[in-house]
């Protein structure tokens, strides 16, 4: 099973890319991930879309549709999803083959703040809904206090956390498999 990891900060030092890093040693075994480029996507035009579609957003639809689930891992910015991530979703919305339908997603984000992202994973799930992405509900991963629970080098420490993001992406694994054989079922039944 493969997975794409969408990370809403451009930054080093983002929690929420310490939180990739986690994520990377926590997968269950057989899962591979890889991280989704979208500092070189430019902003949405949808008259650069009518001439051609920018290599960058070629490359994210791809690594979207090739991926078994996407994992968004992200900040909250102003309560909400960062500008960076919702822009790399307007342009892969606009394809003509939306990678997003049907697509197993998860969400995972991690902040300094008590609230943990909520509102960012309230929204961002509202468009994916809209795009029919196939959302995980449960078990949610927001971090709170996310300062206290890595240490100097960016590593997560806090075991309950590791324990927190192990159980999602085991559950998301089953949830993957799950929509697998719903879809397979319903292929056989129509033949």
């Amino acid at each position: 099973m493969h997975f794409l990891a969408i990370i809403g900060s451009l930054r080093k030092g983002s929690y929420n890319r310490m939180t990739y890093e986690a994520v990377r040693t926590l997968l269950p075994e057989g899962v591979s991930i890889e991280e989704a480029q979208l500092g070189d996507i430019p902003l949405f035009n949808q008259d650069v879309l009518d001439e051609a579609v920018p290599a960058p957003v070629a490359r994210l639809a791809e690594q979207i549709a090739a991926a078994d689930g996407v994992i968004f891992i992200s900040p909250e910015y102003n309560y909400s999803v960062p500008g960076l991530m919702k822009n790399a979703i307007d342009w892969v919305s606009r394809l003509p083959d939306q990678p997003f339908q049907d697509k197993p997603v998860a969400i995972m984000g991690a902040t300094p703040y008590r609230l943990g992202t909520v509102r960012m994973q309230y929204h961002l799930r509202q468009v994916l809904l809209f795009l029919d992405a196939r959302q995980l509900s449960r078990p949610e991963v927001m971090i709170s206090f996310a300062d206290k629970l890595f240490d100097s080098e960016g590593k997560l420490v806090d075991e309950t956390t590791r324990e927190m993001i192990r159980t999602e992406l085991e559950a998301f694994c089953t949830w993957i498999r799950r929509l697998t054989a719903g879809a397979e079922a319903l292929k056989k039944s129509m033949t």
